[in-house]
Parts: C-alpha cells; sequence; structure tokens
C-alpha cells in the first residue's frame, strides 16, 4: 500500500534539490511531485514569458540530467495564484474539474484534514514535495526531505 510524504520548503530551490536528491535515490516522476510559486528570477531580471515557457524552465531547474519532472507545467488556482506543478500532483490539477487544488491533494492520498495546512504554505509562497511510495522506502523519502531542510513533514 502506498503512502504519501508531504514537505514544506520556504526556498524553492531547496525544494528542487530535495527532488534531484530523491532522483538520485531511485524515486521517479510517477512517485514524486512538486508545486511552488513561479521563480520570477529563473528569467533574469524579472523578464516576463509565457506559462510554457515558465513551465518547462522550471522544469529543466528540477529535472537534471535524468530529465525527472521536466515537464513542468503552469497553472492558476484561484485564491492563490500562479504556480508550477510537476509530477503526479500536475496531472491531477489538469484533470480536476471540481475541487481544484483540496481534489488533488486528496487524489495523492493526502487527507483533506491536512489541505488546508498545504493550501497556505502555497499561499505564503512556500513550494510542497510530495513522494508517493511503500512503507519500505518511505523512510528514505522522509530523510532526504529533512535534510534539504523541510520545514514541515507529514506522512499520510
Amino acid at each position: 500500500m502506498a503512502h504519501t510524504v508531504v514537505a514544506a520548503f520556504q526556498d524553492t530551490a531547496r525544494a528542487k534539490e530535495a527532488v534531484r536528491q530523491l532522483e538520485a535515490k531511485g524515486f521517479n516522476d510517477r512517485e514524486v511531485s512538486l508545486i511552488g510559486p513561479e521563480d520570477k528570477n529563473a528569467h533574469g531580471q524579472g523578464a516576463h514569458q509565457d506559462s510554457t515557457t515558465d513551465g518547462a524552465a522550471w522544469g529543466a531547474g528540477i529535472g537534471g540530467a535524468a530529465g525527472l519532472m521536466a515537464a513542468a507545467g503552469a497553472i492558476a488556482i484561484p485564491g492563490i495564484g500562479p504556480l508550477i506543478a510537476a509530477g503526479p500532483i500536475a496531472a491531477a490539477l489538469t484533470g480536476a474539474t471540481a475541487g481544484g487544488l483540496t481534489g488533488a491533494f486528496v487524489d495523492l492520498g493526502i487527507p483533506s484534514s491536512s489541505t488546508k495546512r498545504y493550501e497556505d504554505e502555497l499561499k505564503q509562497g512556500h513550494s510542497l514535495v510530495t513522494v508517493q511510495s511503500d512503507e519500505e522506502r518511505l523512510q528514505s523519502a522522509r530523510n532526504v526531505l529533512q535534510a534539504q531542510g523541510a520545514h514541515d513533514i507529514e506522512v499520510d
């Protein structure tokens, strides 16, 4: 049975590094999600680009050599604003017609009682990394997230 680890990061760069470290431990793009604010400085001097370009640049920053999650996409969540999402959460948000972010979190196995807290993290400009895995690999994922500076880690 799969479990989900959710970790919040104040710094998107640390969240991206956590994803790279998870990749190095053998986690793949079906197991790892990242959602966070658009990186306004990713294009230098705050240059505005379309959301497809923003998503590709952000995803490339996540992916590293193996290309994990390189197909990040831009989304807009009412009440939260523009975000970039990659991994299963991006697919859940794309397919969610009702429920929006809450529905996407629940689809990832996160209890609805926790979704408000994660929405608040995103509203504050923080990034979230989720890992879906079996119990055997769960502790490895949690260790990586903690080592990369997650300020809130929860196992659901």
